[in-house]
This record gives C-alpha cells, sequence and structure tokens, in this order.
C-alpha cells in the first residue's frame, strides 16, 4: 500500500511528491509522472532526495537492465524531438489506418467503438501519447500510459489535459499494477525492444483480466537480404550518439524518398522464395524495403519525421524479430486459445489475443 505526499500541485495534478511504501521506500513523482524505475534504469534522484529530505535507497537491477539501459538512450531522445508525432492532422490519418488494419477494423467509427467499450486500458510504450490521447477521448474508462523512458514525460504532457489519462514510469516486465486488472492492453511495437520479447509477452498478459484483449505488433523476421542488411547496419549505428545516427540515416531516407516519388511498379511472373520474395507486382521503394533495407518514406510526415522512422529501426540496441509460428507457440503456452494475426504490414505480426475466462 503506497501513500501520496504531494510537494507541488497544478490543478488535479501532483507535478512533485512521493507515494511512500510501508517499509520505507518511496517512490518520485516529478514532472506528474511517478517513476517507478530503479537501479541502472532510475534517474538520479540524489537532488530530488536533498531538495526533500529523502533517504535513497539502492535497489538490486535485473541483469538485463544494463542493456534494456541503453535502448532507452534511444527512445528517450527520440520522444523528447518528436512531441508531436500522431498529434498533426497528417500523421492521424496514416496512423489510424494503420490501427484499423491492425486491429482488423473497416473505419474510423469502428476504432472509436473499439475502444469506447473499455472500461480499464493499459498502454505500454506511448512514445508521444498520441494513441494514448485518442482512446482516453474515447472511453469514459481509465486509461494508463506506462513508458520506460522519458517518453513517459511527453506523453504526460500531451494527455494531461484528460482526467481520465495517467501515466507513469516503470518497466513494464514490472508494471506496478495488479494481476487480471485491464480489460485491454496494447503494445505497439514495443515489446521487441525490451531484451526477452516472450517474457514481456508473458508480463503483460499476467496484467490481462480473463476476457480482456491484448493487442501487440512485434518485428516479423525477415527475408535473408534483408536481415543481412540490417544485422550490417545496426552493427554500425548502434554504437553512434543519436545525433550522429539520424545523421547516418539520411541518406537512407533519401534513397527511400526517391525510390517513392519515382511511383515505378514491377510484376514478377515468379517468386523468390530463398529472400521472402512473392510473386507479383511491386512498387519499387516497397519492394526494396520490405526485402533488403528498410528505407522509410511517407509524404505525410516531413523529412525529420520519415528519418526518424528509419533511425528508430537501426539504433535500438533491443530489436528483436521473430516468426508467427514462434509467437502462437508462445500464447498456446499461456493458454490462450483465441487469437487472430492481422496481416497489416509485411515488416511486423499484428496479435490481438483474448484471455480465456475460468481455468486454463
Amino acid at each position: 500500500m503506497l501513500t501520496l505526499e504531494t510537494f507541488e500541485t497544478q490543478g488535479d495534478h501532483v507535478i512533485e511528491g512521493v507515494l511512500r511504501a510501508s517499509d520505507g521506500r518511496w517512490v518520485p513523482i516529478i514532472g506528474g509522472v511517478p517513476s517507478f524505475l530503479t537501479g541502472v534504469l532510475q534517474q538520479d534522484l540524489s537532488g530530488f532526495a536533498a531538495k526533500h529530505g529523502l533517504a535513497l535507497h539502492v535497489t538490486q537491477a535485473r541483469a538485463a537492465a544494463t542493456e534494456q539501459a541503453k535502448t532507452n538512450e534511444t527512445f528517450s531522445d527520440k520522444w523528447t524531438r518528436f512531441k508531436n508525432y500522431g498529434l498533426e492532422p497528417q500523421h492521424q490519418e496514416f496512423l489510424y489506418g494503420w490501427f484499423m488494419k491492425k486491429f482488423n477494423l473497416g473505419s474510423l467509427e469502428e476504432l472509436k467503438a473499439f475502444h469506447a467499450k473499455r472500461r480499464r486500458i493499459l498502454e505500454c510504450g506511448p512514445g508521444s501519447g498520441f494513441n494514448a490521447r485518442f482512446m482516453a477521448e474515447q472511453t469514459s474508462g481509465e486509461v494508463f500510459a506506462l513508458d520506460i523512458s522519458a517518453a513517459a514525460m511527453t506523453t504526460f504532457g500531451n494527455t494531461h489535459d484528460l482526467a481520465n489519462c495517467t501515466v507513469v514510469q516503470a518497466d513494464l516486465m514490472e508494471a506496478p499494477f495488479p494481476d487480471d486488472y485491464f480489460d485491454f492492453i496494447i503494445a505497439d511495437g514495443v515489446l521487441h525492444h525490451t531484451p526477452d520479447t516472450r517474457l514481456a509477452v508473458e508480463a503483460l498478459y499476467r496484467k490481462l483480466e480473463p476476457g480482456g484483449q491484448f493487442f501487440f505488433y512485434v518485428y516479423k523476421k525477415m527475408g535473408a537480404a534483408r536481415v543481412f542488411a540490417d544485422e550490417h547496419i545496426r552493427k554500425n549505428f548502434m554504437p553512434l550518439s543519436p545525433d550522429e545516427c539520424y545523421a547516418a540515416c539520411e541518406g537512407i531516407t533519401e534513397l527511400g524518398r526517391e525510390l517513392s516519388r519515382l511511383n515505378a511498379k514491377i510484376t514478377l511472373e515468379k517468386p523468390i522464395p530463398v529472400l521472402g520474395i512473392p510473386a507479383g507486382t511491386h512498387d519499387v521503394q516497397r519492394l526494396i524495403y520490405y526485402n533488403f533495407l528498410k528505407c522509410f518514406w511517407n509524404e505525410a510526415f516531413d523529412y525529420e519525421t520519415n528519418n526518424m522512422v528509419n533511425f528508430d529501426w537501426y539504433h535500438p540496441h533491443n530489436a528483436w524479430q521473430h516468426t508467427q509460428a514462434e509467437v502462437e507457440g508462445w500464447l498456446r503456452d499461456l493458454g490462450a486459445k483465441e487469437w487472430q494475426v492481422n496481416d497489416a504490414n509485411p515488416n511486423g505480426i499484428s496479435v490481438l489475443v483474448t484471455k480465456p475466462v475460468g481455468p486454463r
């Protein structure tokens, strides 16, 4: 049981304070966001503790946390730079259209209704908070947005006017919520950036109430040429600082832009199974993007945002890829009986699973 001690408020929000546990430990609230991080993932709290007369406590971090901390640097930088991602009208048409494909829905109204029926939603990895905001605007229930990186602060800045949206900074492997608590959980493009994707799926599945639904999107194992290029580029880009990596991605982004603006198509009468390339008509930019090199480009975004999408692929330290058979094996091991895999994107696997009611 935690008790709240408030140092600074703004309207209904506690901007600075602590959540105290009975054993003397405490969780800081800084900038409106409670942070449950420990060990190497935790920010330096010495100044905060001294300011409020608090004793610092030392915790044992998980061994994988050191590698996770490197991944956090990528996303803390990304969501500090791109605070308006998904909030611009030109972004939303593309992004909500993609969500409709992922959930196998036919219209924006169906997407709104999908969220409206929820009582308690958890989004892991909200980024800028655009989707947490959208979901909170649709439902009279509660929305909780959890992020391990500084994206939590960006999400709070973009959702603090919504009374039914709460933001926490925490490791999803140790999410500060009871088991069997949420009727909808979403982790879109997040779990493959943890130390172990399967363990991350299991951790969030425990938080889902029986009868609730869990959506997650993870990277799909790509063809041999794309895997080779990805591994080679990551090996060279991961050690770079964020600024250096953004600069290194510019040539890749330019390639995506120029290929896209060609608006060229080719038709292959025969597939190339060894590279995972199907027969049929292919847009040239998409053919290269899906099979050889992630050179993302979308005219709905400006150059910097397109470059960010390529940075997002090549800079994170944890970025696992999986097969559909592998993912479905995890679900069977969890005792799930009902799920759908929607073919929204050749780069990823979109899964919507329902937790069974009653014993496994």
